[in-house]
Parts: structure tokens; sequence; C-alpha cells
């Protein structure tokens, strides 16, 4: 489907004000603070994309990927936790929690956190706001194009030395979006932002700085084209498989000689899984075959896109 940012907006903000204000004893009191933080930290979201400065501001112990809050020990005394485009508000139990997040968060340089009154989430719970105050909007609510892009830039800069591949736009994208998001926008960045980060991260890629380009997801395929892809294959599995009833078997199709193994999956030959995978990981297939109606389910097919567009 298609992401739209304005219907994703409501969605998400809609989401926001139910979740903080729902078990309040006055619910009216806490969606005007809810509505002051919306305009205050942006639209709601689900989460940050790798460069913000909410995740590359704390301090971090070694160098694994750091995806979500909760990995930081800046913010240890998160609870029940709302994040939105500049920063998000959590809500701690303990008085003495949220004091000492408030500490930690503002000896973080870029940040800023500060209590709330107005209680939020429960009645008992102590909300603590924390804003990235380099983070500056534009009209459409997504992070200032120029800044986006700078901090994207150097996120991946940073990354090249310890990096062993270079990771296609589709296999990272949310990774670089944000959540939700579409193709090439989401509510952090806007569609000018994200095609320009896409043109960044090719030129990357292409320049060899992380290594060989290692490609996994198949989402710029359409998702009929890429049932289309799982349904072949599982089928000439399922074909073979019929023929000879081994677990494991090869078999050629289009000029590959694909691996695959089938079983039943609780011995009562209803379902089958089956798997399918043509050298370690150019492509792979997984799936459930059901003899009675002869009926295919499957996840999305991951892999090589020239490779997997043989089987359309």
């Amino acid at each position: 489907m298609e992401f739209r940012s304005p219907t994703a907006a409501f969605q998400q903000n809609a989401k926001a004000m139910t979740y903080l204000t729902k078990s309040l004893n006055n619910p009216d009191a806490g969606r005007v603070v809810v509505e002051q933080l919306i305009r205050e930290l942006g639209n709601a979201v689900d989460h940050y994309p790798d460069w913000h400065p909410i995740l590359t501001a704390p301090p971090r112990n070694g160098a694994g990927h750091i995806g979500c809050l909760s990995q930081l020990e800046t913010y240890e005394e998160l609870d029940h936790t709302t994040e939105f485009v500049r920063g998000f508000v959590t809500c701690p139990y303990s008085d003495g929690g949220a004091d000492r997040l408030v500490a930690a968060v503002n000896q973080v340089p870029g940040l800023y956190a500060h209590r709330l009154d107005q209680p939020l989430y429960a009645e008992s719970a102590q909300p603590v706001v924390v804003v990235a105050n380099a983070v500056e909007l534009e009209a459409d609510g997504t992070i200032r194009s120029r800044d986006a892009l700078a901090w994207f830039a150097q996120q991946m800069a940073a990354e090249a030395s310890s990096a062993q591949v270079a990771e296609t736009w589709w296999n990272i994208r949310s990774n670089l979006l944000g959540g939700p998001h579409g193709s090439r926008s989401s509510l952090f960045v806007n569609q000018h932002t994200g095609s320009h980060m896409r043109k960044i991260l090719e030129a990357m890629n292409a320049s060899g700085m992380f290594g060989p380009v290692k490609e996994s997801s198949l989402d710029m395929l359409s998702q009929k084209k890429r049932d289309a892809i799982s349904e072949n294959l599982i089928r000439a599995a399922v074909s073979e498989w019929e023929n000879e009833r081994r677990q494991s078997f090869k078999f050629e199709m289009r000029g590959e000689t694909c691996q695959a193994s089938m079983r039943d999956t609780w011995g009562d030959n209803h379902e089958l899984s089956v798997r399918v995978r043509i050298r370690e990981f150019d492509l792979d297939i997984t799936g459930f075959y059901y003899p009675e109606d002869r009926k295919i389910t499957h996840s999305d097919p991951r892999g090589k896109r020239e490779l997997a567009e043989k089987f359309l």
C-alpha cells in the first residue's frame, strides 16, 4: 500500500493520544498535554532512523547497531514510552527514576529533558519529556532536509571502517527512514530527502567503501511479483517431491540448481514445510504446502533481484 504521510500522521497521533490518556482520571486534561507534545515534538512515530540525534547523541558501549532507545544506558529508566519526530515522552512510575532520567539526559549535549506536572499513561506515572534540540521541522512536519541528509551521511561514513558488506537501500530503508515509512519517505523525511538519501547510499555502495553489495530484500518488486516467485518455486519443489518423496533433494529450473527440503510439519500429512534455496542465500524461499487442496502459503522471497526475476 502506498505510504500517505497525512494519513499515517493522523493514525499515529490518534494511537498516541489513546495510549497516553485512556487510563487517566481526567482524560481531557491529558489530551491537552498530548496535543501540546505533538505541537512541540512533531507527529508520533513507531521508531527512529539510525541517524537520529536521539539515538546518536548519547554515549554508547561498543560499536554495535543501535536501533531503539532501550539499547542506550542514558535511557535506562524508560517505561511506557511514546516516540515523536523530535523526541519522546516516557512514563516511569518511580519518582526517583524520573529524576535520574532527567539528570542523565541533561548531561548529553544536544538533548534536553524535563518532567511534566500532568500525569500521562497512568495517574501514578511520572512523565518525562526528552527533546533533541537540533531537530528542526519543515512545514510538512518532517526533519529539515539538510540536517537529515548530513546526519545520515555522517552515520553511514562512520560505519564504513567496520562494515563487511554494502547493504542495499531495500535491505535497510527501515533503518534509514524510521517508521512508519514508504519506499522513500516517512514521518521523519519527505520524498525529496528520502530520494537523496537513496542516491547517496547507492554512490557510497558503488565506491566499494563498505565492501561487496549484499542483496536480500526484494521489496523493490511488487507484491504480485514476489508472490509469483515464491509460488513458482514452491510448486516446482512440490512437483519434484511428489515424484521421489525425499525430504531433501535438488531440481533444475530455468538454468539454476535449486536445493529443496520438505517435511511433514505435524506428522499428519496435512501441512508440509517447504524451503527452496539457490546457492547459499542468493535466493531463499520458505512456505507451506497443503496436499488436501494443493494450497500454498509463503513468506516473501529474499535474495538477489536479477536471479529472483528468472522465476516470474
